[in-house]
């Protein structure tokens, strides 16, 4: 006679005369995360407790994050030079005004960030 367990699709082994379920553990990821995935780590910890804790349970944590990470480096990859581009920001100004440049690219890093955080981190 088959158990519940079984009829569902799950196996069990014979254990001294008890059945037990023949359950594994997800294999983890072991990914470095970066800022990004820990800002959105922290912000699933306090604002969306259920996605943190399913993908806690499922083992898919540190690859969300890093998922999170490399998309939120991508993007800043193709926003900056483009509001750069968009901004007039270019080795032209950097070679006759390097501390304009320093100033508009920070500015540009700031803007590039706050639409990667409300975009990509922050969901």
């Amino acid at each position: 006679m088959k158990t519940l367990y079984e009829n569902l699709g799950g196996t069990c082994h014979d254990e001294n005369g008890h059945l037990i379920p023949d359950v594994t553990l997800p294999e983890l990821t072991n990914y470095q995360i970066g800022k990004y995935g820990r800002m959105h780590l922290d912000y699933i910890k306090q604002h969306r407790r259920g996605r943190y804790t399913t993908l806690l349970t499922e083992g898919k944590l540190n690859t969300r994050l890093h998922e999170i990470d490399l998309e939120a480096n991508e993007m800043l990859e193709t926003i900056i030079p483009r509001l750069a581009a968009e901004r007039g920001i270019d080795e032209n100004l950097k070679d006759r005004d390097m501390l304009r440049w320093v100033a508009e690219m920070n500015n540009i890093k700031t803007s590039a960030e706050e639409i990667v955080l409300r975009e990509v981190v922050l969901v």
